[in-house]
């Protein structure tokens, strides 16, 4: 018998309860494979050959600007004088208490190495001289 003019009801789907890890996990795995990349990335070290700098301005040197140089061993220089590092300190001290805003020129041989560099600045700045000037050679001036 066929009835004509009723709708069927069919029982309702029951709703899922369970919650589908599937992707969660493949975004998981995803993540972890960008970290296991990039971790390494981000720990190397850097190792800078740095250019002569072409776009540097030339600056008209100024007599009472003071230079300290350090030359390819190391060696310290102030005004073309050399001294060591314990007696750096004290014409720090006295310069910035006789001159705070003097202007310090650094010539820095490429070949000194960073540390030696670091520990220039920290002195500079421990003295609160902050007024300072990297010194470079124009590519025309530049050894080859």
């Amino acid at each position: 018998m066929a009835n004509f003019g009723r709708i069927e009801r069919r029982p309702s789907a029951r709703p899922m309860s369970d919650i589908n890890m599937t992707p969660l996990i493949d975004v998981m795995l995803v993540l972890l494979v960008i970290f296991m990349v990039a971790a390494p990335l981000m720990s190397a070290a850097l190792k800078l050959d740095l250019p002569a700098a072409q776009a540097a301005q030339t600056l008209q040197p100024q007599a009472q600007a003071l230079r300290i140089a350090l030359d390819a061993r190391g060696a310290l220089f102030w005004n073309d004088e050399a001294l060591d590092t314990a007696a750096l300190k004290p014409k720090l001290k006295a310069l910035a208490a006789r001159q705070p805003e003097a202007e310090i020129q650094l010539s820095i041989d490429q070949a000194v190495p960073y540390g030696r560099v670091a520990e220039l600045l920290d002195l500079l700045q421990t003295a609160q001289l902050t007024r300072l000037a990297f010194v470079t050679a124009t590519p025309a001036s530049a050894p080859r």
